[in-house]
């Protein structure tokens, strides 16, 4: 017997430890591997050995070989490393070599959030409180003899393997338990020198490893530890043989037009990934993200299961390139969401493969176009669903010409819904053929039977209608008899163990249970695979890579799970007695949605599209969407402009990554049905109410206007809002003022407080309230969202603008109980459901605020929602939409009527939710919560009141005092709002702050004016821009203050006592030359022209005087000549004091740094930007930090890391690599802006670049922008200006760039380059590495000599570079440009206002906006 053989007796060992009589085990037969001959042997652990639903086929050669090498890596003892692309390939053939083997394997499915107890041993509490150890997949591995599988090495954090490293490398392990494993050489050394092995454990001989991993780059994850990648032998598993091998067996199914479609896109796939390889040997190995994205393991596995099932047309003149596509998109999800030249790219590939008439079009081809008859994939239509079994159902696919599929499917045990709909029988159902393709595609992706379903969104856009993903779900759920699982994901779900179970201690109130005992509960998702569930997951897009700990359940229907348990897909003869093992139900399914808060692009993987099969959505068309808006009795001609409306908007918005608000069907539909019952109400206010335009920037809100203009949508006269008046059964909101009487009253329920018997002292109370006209039609539209239409609130307002004394009022008069939460940075979701406590050793949960108000049908009012980080609030949104939620203790919260479990909690019918936050940006540094709550709250924009209504506010308060000084305050402070919203002033000034005022001035009426404002304005003291601009607004609106800021502060101090203007009249009038002077000795110097520092003098630095070149003030009263003296200066002395001035300014300026304050307030939004981007989070899994009150269980068992901390959020796995943001601006330095300067475009412009240097220069993390600015004239497309990564740091550096600005236009020739100079833009940007490219021109050119086509041509020629164009001066007069380039041009009629659009514009480009 051979050496090589000898080892191989071992395979398939007793636990017991290797000693020299160890009986060997019985022999089942010898597998033939090439030259090698391997003993097969009866398992020493059935129920570990392989159970796999698809084994790979061992007579394939590919197969053989790969199975040829790692049993060579077997016999010499080395760990293995399978290393390829996304996808179940690796696992299958590390399963299959132990199935043919018959060998006992453990599989750790790793994550990012895996841990040492996951890796070595876990705890558990016993009765009589015994602490227990629980060996890990890998100890049993090692102790055992087992085969170990790490599947997914690089979702793991580089510092979590290295754990491993001496067990790989010695075979030696210390275990928490007290025990060490030690290598068989050594365990056997120390019963020969007969040592103490008490606590020792020998590794089994036959222990190996088998890691699972993809390269990194180019596949996104962590990189390997170069330490523990040094202990593995690799095999590359090529991703082209690969995928062939997975699409065999079902290939050979096929014949005909369906074998040329496997075989070419084979082909095609081919070309085009060598084609990439080749691009990226040629740039150093780094991809091109303008390259077809890379098609997953299982697209050709899955085409031909497709194909074998529902064959495409005989030939291809019976086939549209649209049915082609939207075939494609389904096995290949990605091509959803490329630029058309991609899809060029693609056609060509298959073209070339052999698909010629196939495929022709397919690149200008629009795939939803497929499903216009209602079909669907390829023609095919259901005709009939007829239960065939228990858990099966036959369905039966027509199409016309040839014979009928038949494909038996998976069902539940519920009753079907009558198949076909009928509309009368489902009237919450639009059966439109949209819906009905979108229903049928799923059951034709249901009959692939080994494959789940991920429903896509329709688009890569935020901004579209409603696809239906839910209706359609739960539909497909009825029709088939399947109970609906929903679980909602969020981003704190653990790495992958959340998913399939949870931690808890026992009460001991259930029988044979133990208090304090703990144990493991299986999640809903496990729950559902053994009952034969359809499970939807909803938010696959929130887990980012964890969703890859699920590929085992996804493609094989197996799983680890608690204490050695495993799910498998099929139970052998023998199984059904065993304690360990379970089986996945046949009918058991998993349909994935995604939120759309987030774009494909950064969540759809290559790993997450091999998981699953896609079916890609259809948005609802026009007619459809206005057909549900009618039905909700809205009148027609309303409902006609409200879909003109959305049209329009949703193209103007619907870039990918467009930051404006999103305008879904739901948003339609809630104003459709308000509009229903209360016709007269405004559509005006409605459309600005609910996108929020309040807060959005200038230009985009001005477009909006003009959008709304356009669509017939105007405003309707404001008029006077009487107050609520309570009667004994409703809250009566009096109609308004208006002479045509069209207003109504609006009667509201009060609340039954026999509804909720302990909620009276839950009633919110006010003994103070001031009505105003402005809030009380607020509370008005609130209260019948809330009490009439049944919709939940979002308010969005400054801080103090009343947004709780609003609601609590309106709470007050409705007689509404009321439960609150307020969020902060450090609020979780666990926070947002329930407390929890330790009592006796048992974990007891305390239902939150938010699930009282669920039980007892409250108004939850949830405060400083943007404060919380945005999974906190995500769950919200589901809560709102369908009433459902998913809590951390296993619990769900669903609404009436609908199945679920009697631990559920059942939303009652009257609860509602109302949210406060604060306004978006900068200055509240909010985290963008908007984007994750949807178009699931009816919304509103809580603005300071109008300046009536807040004098009557004010009037209320303190009638004692003078009116016109309370007006004075209201315009002065309107003022102060204006300025913040213009970028003048850092802070929003409201209502809150006015009113202290106003109550400080009605108890201390003696108290001066200057000395109240400082109780508001002394923020700002050291602000001396700031303290400028209100000091001339208090002014202009006559308020008698005399000082403010540091001045009014130090009044009564001798020192700083305010200087008085003396008139003065010279005796001695000579002039000489202009000069500095003696430097000032401290005393008061006046009428001379020695001393510097002097007032009234002549030729020297001072104050009130003539003929001096610059001002110098030394804190002496001022003597101030008259100002006909100060005209009458020789030409020759004015321009030798300019020339002086001049010098003397570029000196000053490159020794000292410029104070502009627009630059400041310009800079902190900047800084606003960069607190978004460096928010802390909690971290979990922590060793230390504050106890996480969801691992309490943990805590309990002794393990370490169940603390949490704040820090840095890790980049998303999967993330793109942070690069910085490249930005060129484009300034127009043509002759016409020298020429036109009368309008101050030329210094408006020049501000405008202020702007830019000083706020960039002032960021404190310079390396995320990389930014060049550059100028264009009649003469060149480019003038440099600044340089890339060379922005000025000195003033002086800055102030050189706006000479050279200012100075190129006097004598440039008449000409443009606009569009050359946006061409070449585009071009550098794009040549940078970077993550985002943006390209900003402000341009006065002639636009009647340029072609909307010739522009558009040059700012989209690379869809990657977002571009924009600020028209001013002529180019301002072109009204076509917005409408021919809708968010990307726009006119700036006031030069004013240039450098607060370009602020704007920035804040669109660069931050998370509405």
């Amino acid at each position: 017997m051979s050496s090589a053989i000898k080892r191989l007796l071992h395979i398939g060992g007793s636990v017991a430890p290797p000693t020299p009589e160890q009986p060997e085990p019985e022999l089942l037969g010898t597998l033939n591997l090439d030259s090698l001959s391997v003993p097969i042997y009866v398992a020493s652990d059935p129920e570990r050995t392989s159970r796999l639903l698809h084994p790979l086929d061992i007579s394939d050669p590919t197969i053989a070989g790969h199975l040829h090498w790692i049993t060579q890596k077997v016999l010499l003892g080395q760990d293995i490393f399978l290393l390829g692309a996304p996808g179940p390939f690796a696992r299958r053939l590390a399963l299959t070599f132990c199935q043919l083997l018959n060998r006992p394997f453990e599989l750790v499915s790793l994550h990012k959030d895996t841990g040492e107890s996951e890796l070595k041993q876990g705890r558990e509490l016993r009765a009589g409180g015994k602490l227990e150890y629980v060996d890990s997949g890998c100890v049993r591995a090692a102790k055992n003899g087992h085969l170990l599988v790490l599947d997914g090495i690089e979702r793991c954090e580089r510092g979590v393997l290295p754990i491993l490293n001496n067990l790989l490398e010695n075979r030696e392990i210390n275990l928490e338990d007290g025990t060490h494993i030690v290598s068989a050489d050594r365990y056997d050394l120390m019963l020969k020198n007969k040592e103490d092995i008490t606590n020792f454990i020998p590794a089994h001989r036959d222990f190996r490893v088998i890691a699972l991993g993809t390269p990194v780059p180019p596949y996104p994850g962590f990189p390997l530890d170069p330490p523990f990648r040094s202990r593995f032998q690799v095999r590359y598993l090529d991703p082209l043989a690969s995928s062939r091998v997975l699409a065999k067996e079902a290939r050979s199914t096929l014949d005909g037009p369906a074998l040329q479609l496997v075989d070419s896109t084979a082909d095609a796939i081919t070309a085009i990934q060598i084609a990439k390889e080749m691009r990226a040997k040629m740039s150093s190995g780094v991809t091109s993200s303008e390259d077809v994205p890379a098609f997953p393991q299982t697209s050709l596995l899955k085409l031909a299961k497709f194909l074998s099932l529902f064959p495409p047309p005989p030939h291809a003149s019976l086939s549209t390139p649209e049915d082609l596509a939207n075939v494609l998109l389904a096995f290949h999800p990605a091509l959803s969401y490329i630029a058309p030249p991609l899809w060029r790219t693609l056609e060509s590939a298959l073209d070339g493969a052999g698909l010629g008439e196939w495929v022709t079009g397919i690149a200008e081809c629009d795939p939803t176009r497929s499903g216009e008859n209602g079909s669907g994939f390829w023609g095919w239509t259901l005709s009939s669903i007829v239960r065939a079994s228990d858990s099966t159902a036959t369905l039966s696919f027509v199409r016309a010409g040839v014979d009928a599929v038949s494909v038996v499917v998976g069902a539940g045990p519920r009753p079907f819904l009558p198949f076909p709909l009928v509309g009368s029988e489902v009237p919450t159902i639009h059966l439109t053929p949209r819906f009905i393709h979108t229903l049928t595609s799923l059951f034709q992706l249901h009959a692939l039977k080994d494959f789940d379903i991920s429903i896509l969104p329709p688009t890569s856009s935020l901004q579209s209608s409603s696809s239906s993903t839910t209706l359609v779900i739960e539909t497909f759920a009825q029709l088939l008899g399947y109970e609906l699982e929903t679980v909602h994901l969020v981003k704190d779900l653990g790495g992958g163990r959340e998913m399939w179970m949870r931690r808890v201690v026992e009460t001991g109130l259930g029988k044979g249970l133990t208090k304090g005992v703990t144990s493991w509960e299986p999640s809903p998702m496990t729950m559902g695979a053994w009952a034969g569930k359809l499970v939807h997951l909803e938010g696959i897009d929130s887990i980012g890579a964890t969703v890859g700990s699920l590929g085992r359940l996804l493609n094989d229907r197996e799983g680890e799970l608690w204490e050695g348990k495993r799910m498998v897909g099929k139970m052998e003869e023998g199984d059904s007695e065993s304690q360990i093992l379970s089986a996945a139900h046949p009918s058991f399914r998993i349909i994935t949605t995604a939120t759309k808060s987030s774009p494909p692009r950064e969540w759809l993987t290559e790993e997450l599209a091999a998981i699953f099969v896609a079916l890609p959505t259809i948005a609802m068309p026009l007619e459809e969407e206005k057909a549900i808006l009618l039905a909700t009795g809205c009148p027609p001609e309303i409902v006609d402009t409200l879909e003109t409306f959305a049209r329009r908007y949703r193209g103007a918005h619907g870039a990918p990554g467009s930051k404006s608000r999103r305008l879904g069907t739901a948003s339609l539909l809630r104003m459709a049905r308000r509009l229903a019952k209360y016709p007269a109400e405004s559509l005006y206010d409605l459309v600005n109410r609910t996108l929020l335009s309040e807060f959005l920037p200038p230009t985009t809100k001005s477009e909006l206007q003009a959008l709304l203009s356009e669509t017939k949508i105007t405003p309707d006269p404001l008029w006077w809002n009487p107050p609520p008046e309570v009667t004994t059964k409703s809250l009566v909101f009096p109609a308004q003022s208006d002479p045509d009487k069209r207003s109504v009253d609006y009667v509201i329920p009060l609340y039954d407080m026999s509804l909720d018997p302990t909620g009276s002292s839950h009633v919110p109370f006010m003994n103070n309230y001031l009505d105003n006209s402005g809030q009380t039609a607020l509370m008005r539209d609130i209260a019948t969202d809330l009490e009439v239409l049944g919709e939940h609130v979002l308010l969005l307002g400054n801080q103090g603008v009343g947004k709780n004394k609003i609601v609590d009022r309106l709470l007050q008069l409705l007689k509404r109980p009321r439960e609150f939460i307020q969020l902060h940075r450090d609020s979780t979701p666990q926070s947002l459901m329930f407390q929890t406590s330790l009592d006796g050793g048992v974990i007891r949960y305390v239902d939150s605020p938010l699930l009282r108000a669920v039980k007892h049908g409250r108004v939850i009012v949830i405060d400083e929602t943007d404060k919380a980080a945005a999974h906190v609030v995500a769950g919200l949104a589901s809560l709102a939409s369908r009433g459902e939620m998913t809590l951390p203790d296993g619990r769900k919260i669903r609404p009436p009527g609908k199945f679920g479990n009697p631990t559920d909690i059942v939303v009652h019918p009257q609860f509602r939710m109302i949210l406060l936050a604060n306004r978006p940006g900068f200055p509240f540094l909010g985290n963008p919560f908007l984007r994750v709550l949807g178009d699931n709250f009816s919304c509103y924009a809580v603005c300071n009141p109008d300046a009536e209504s807040e004098e009557r506010v004010l009037s209320q308060l303190a009638p004692e005092l003078d009116r016109e000084l309370l007006r004075s305050l209201v315009r002065a402070f309107g003022d102060l709002r204006a300025a913040f919203e213009a970028g003048t002033l850092p802070y929003p000034f409201s209502l809150r702050e006015l009113l202290a005022l106003v109550r400080h001035m009605k108890r201390f009426p003696e108290d001066p004016l200057e000395q109240v404002l400082r109780n508001v304005f002394d923020f700002d003291i050291n602000r001396p821009e700031t303290i400028d601009a209100l000091y001339d607004i208090l002014r202009k609106h006559k308020l008698s203050v005399a000082r403010i800021g540091i001045d009014a502060a130090r009044i009564g101090s001798e020192e700083t006592k305010k200087p008085v203007v003396i008139d003065f009249k010279p005796k001695d009038t000579s002039l000489s030359e202009p000069k500095f002077g003696k430097a000032p000795d401290g005393k008061p110097h006046t009428g001379g022209n020695t001393w510097a520092g002097g007032t009234g003098g002549r030729d020297t630095a001072g104050l009130g005087g003539r003929g001096g070149y610059m001002r110098l003030y030394t804190g002496q009263d001022i003597s101030q000549i008259p100002d006909q003296l100060k005209e009458d200066v020789p030409d020759e002395i004015k321009n030798k004091a300019r020339d002086m001035a001049r010098k003397e300014l570029a000196a000053r300026l490159a020794e000292i740094d410029l104070t502009s304050g627009q630059a400041s307030t310009y800079s902190a939004y900047h800084n606003d930007l960069e607190a978004n981007e460096e928010e802390r989070i909690w971290l979990k899994r922590q060793s230390e930090g504050e106890l996480d009150e969801s691992k309490l269980t943990e805590g309990l068992t002794g393990e370490t890391s169940i603390y949490k901390r704040r820090g840095m959020e890790k980049p998303e796995l999967g993330a793109p690599q942070l690069k910085p943001k490249r930005i060129r601006f484009i300034f127009d330095l043509s002759a016409s802006m020298y020429r036109n300067q009368y309008d101050g475009r030329l210094t408006r412009s020049l501000e405008a670049a202020v702007m830019v240097l000083e706020s960039f220069a002032r960021l404190s993390r310079k390396e995320k922008y990389r930014i060049d600015l550059v100028g264009q004239s009649g003469e060149e497309a480019v003038i440099p200006l600044v340089a890339l990564d060379a922005l000025p740091t000195h003033a002086g550096d800055r102030y050189k760039v706006i000479q050279k600005m200012a100075v190129i236009p006097q004598y440039a020739w008449a000409g443009d380059h606009t569009i050359e100079a946006i061409t070449k833009g585009v071009a550098d940007c794009a040549d940078s590495d970077a993550d985002d490219f943006f390209v900003i021109c402000i341009t006065d050119a002639n636009f009647s000599r340029i072609t909307a086509d010739d522009l558009r041509g040059a700012m989209e020629i690379n869809p990657k570079v977002k571009v924009a164009l600020l028209a001013i001066g002529e180019g301002a007069e072109a009204a076509w440009l917005p409408k021919a380039l809708p968010g990307k041009a726009y006119r700036v009629m006031n030069t004013t206002d240039i450098a607060t659009n370009l602020r704007a514009i920035l804040g669109q480009m660069l931050s998370s906006a509405l």
